[in-house]
């Protein structure tokens, strides 16, 4: 009989690569954050029940039954074609049509959003190039970005996203370094983690800087169409996407693992034509095709049901779920705490009073039960931890307030542990955000790598 061991017999077998991996700072937490004792205001998770379940599964049962000679079956590298044309449709509105060179041709899908990052990334990246990001950014994007052996330099927000000048500012830092940055990483539309959405003109002054500096943007979109009613244009409608805006110099990535369903894996990317046969062969190096019955499930969904109505009815339900999130907040959080307010998506971004830091102060979150994820995990470097991220999208109301309420405990609990025993603040860090308190009325905040004086 075989015992396991502590020591890794292989570390002079493996890749370069795998030597800057460490576990996502997400994954790490569902071992704990999954027992129903704890509320979980960590993991990105939609809330599938809202979906007609007895009419999906219907339908699946029927794809399987009726037509599982073909559903069952091997696909195409690049995707099945009438998918592909029910995404144009679904692109429509976020403004992406055959107006601005839109087309099922140029769209390659994906398993997931995540995939089509890392298809990206192998097409685009070699060790040692540079990505720009948004700073904090979507953890996901950033383990392919360290896979992918790249430098990451994280571009600071506020609370109207990306900061213009702060990009103009890291691209000439990049190229005074000798180097140029590959592609600006950017989720424009109510950003995970923060919870923030770029304004129609700042998305404008952002694509000048980008093409002017012959800079690739890659939109990441998964929460594009889940804006509240009557904010950030009204009737949910996003903002037009920047592929909208340019038909060069953007990949649009986006996914329905939040519009529809994550367990079936289905998100694509729109590329330009020669950018497109590349993805599809890395995909195809790397997959041999996505799955048909996956696929088929999803273009038969936007076929014969309320789709459109089903977007309208995620948003009322996370809508709901973010006001409960912020009442709380308003309610129970001790002085000196700070947060963002969403007009869409799933996720705030939350400022601890100055001293804590938020992963030092997991582990009585943990014990208390309640979990969250610490803001470390949105940065390249580790910083971040004057911050974390709570996600309203899953737990009911009833338990928002209760995981507020246990985690406003534990808050309290390290500032007193601090007061008593004098320990110093925690270091500032650079290019995270400062929000001002949502009493107040909103201002953009200076931070450490950006110069000049706090703006109303």
């Amino acid at each position: 009989m075989t015992t396991g061991t502590t020591l890794d017999d292989y570390t002079d077998r493996y890749a370069r690569r795998t030597r800057g991996m460490t576990a996502s700072e997400i994954r790490a937490l569902f071992s704990v954050a999954n027992r129903p004792e704890v509320v979980s205001l960590a993991g990105g998770s939609p809330y599938v029940a809202a979906l007609p379940l007895d009419a999906v599964g219907a339908m699946l049962g029927t794809l399987g039954s009726v037509h599982g000679a073909s559903s069952l079956q091997y696909g195409i590298g690049q995707g099945d074609a009438t998918l592909r044309e029910r995404i144009c449709d679904v692109m429509t509105l976020s403004g992406i049509d055959v107006s601005n060179g839109a087309s099922p041709d140029d769209v390659v899908v994906t398993v997931g959003g995540q995939q089509a990052i890392d298809l990206i990334c192998r097409v685009f990246l070699d060790p040692g190039d540079v990505v720009l990001a948004e700073g904090p950014s979507y953890v996901g994007a950033l383990g392919v970005f360290q896979a992918a052996e790249a430098d990451v330099v994280h571009v600071p927000m506020d609370d109207n996203g990306l900061i213009p000048a702060a990009l103009s500012e890291a691209i000439a830092t990049v190229t005074r370094a000798g180097k140029r940055a590959k592609f600006l990483y950017t989720v424009p539309a109510h950003q995970n983690p923060a919870g923030v959405t770029l304004p129609d003109a700042r998305r404008d002054e952002i694509l000048a800087i980008c093409q002017a500096a012959g800079l690739l943007i890659v939109e990441d979109d998964p929460y594009g169409l889940l804006g509240f009613d009557g904010e950030n244009g009204g009737d949910g409608k996003p903002l037009p996407a920047f592929r909208a805006r340019a038909r060069e110099g953007v990949i649009y990535v986006s996914t329905f693992s939040k519009t529809f369903a994550p367990g079936l894996r289905v998100g694509w990317i729109l590329a330009p034509p020669a950018v497109r046969e590349k993805l599809v062969i890395a995909s195809e190096a790397q997959i041999l095709c996505p799955s048909a019955f996956a696929q088929a499930a999803v273009a038969t969904y936007i076929d014969t049901m309320p789709w459109r109505q089903q977007l309208k009815t995620f948003r009322e339900v996370y809508r709901e779920r973010r006001d409960v999130a912020l009442l709380a907040l308003g309610d129970l959080m001790p002085a000196g705490t700070r947060w963002t307010v969403p007009s869409g998506g799933f996720y705030i971004w939350l400022t601890l009073p100055d001293g804590l830091h938020s992963k030092d102060m997991l582990p009585r979150a943990i014990a208390e039960r309640v979990a969250y994820v610490p803001g470390t995990g949105f940065y390249a470097d580790g910083s971040g931890g004057a911050h974390l991220r709570l996600c309203y999208s899953f737990p009911p109301p009833e338990r928002i307030r209760e995981g507020v309420r246990r985690l406003a405990a534990v808050i309290e609990h390290e500032m007193a542990v601090r007061s008593v025993f004098g320990v110093a603040a925690s270091p500032s860090f650079e290019g995270t955000i400062r929000w001002a308190p949502t009493d107040q009325p909103p201002r953009r905040f200076r931070t450490a790598d950006t110069p000049g004086p706090e703006t109303p």
